[in-house]
């Protein structure tokens, strides 16, 4: 069953969809506390963050420790490639139907039940390239 979009959480959402790039809970209670003038207890923003990622709406960065609003339109489980540049800290977010057939087989091969679906690639993008 899904839970309400709190107030709370409705503003942790609004936070990261504006950054424009992934931001780590204390970043989030900074930027909250600027715009609110109060400062977030942690566990009310890990919280809001667990909502989040658990009901689709954000994803967790595990190399980065950081999060991000979900740009997409895909189900919560349905697997996420990041494609993070190393330069400039851009975050990409792909999805794709042979990606989850092909994640889907390896995971059959050796019995596996995957709990999360989430690749994370390092590289440089096209604009640093460019540059």
């Amino acid at each position: 069953m899904r839970r309400e979009l709190t107030p709370g959480r409705r503003r942790i959402l609004d936070v990261l969809e504006t950054a424009g790039q992934p931001l780590g809970a204390y970043e989030m209670i900074d930027r909250i506390a600027d715009l609110s003038g109060k400062r977030p207890a942690p566990i009310s923003i890990y919280r809001a963050l667990d909502f989040l990622v658990e009901n689709g709406l954000a994803h967790r960065l595990a190399s980065r420790n950081a999060f991000l609003a979900c740009d997409h339109g895909h189900e919560a489980s349905d697997p996420v490639a990041f494609l993070i540049c190393d330069t400039c800290g851009a975050v990409a977010e792909a999805t794709s139907e042979p990606m989850q057939r092909s994640l889907e087989a390896v995971a059959q091969q050796v019995g596996f039940s995957p709990r999360s679906r989430v690749i994370e690639v390092t590289g440089t993008c096209a604009a640093c390239q460019a540059a």
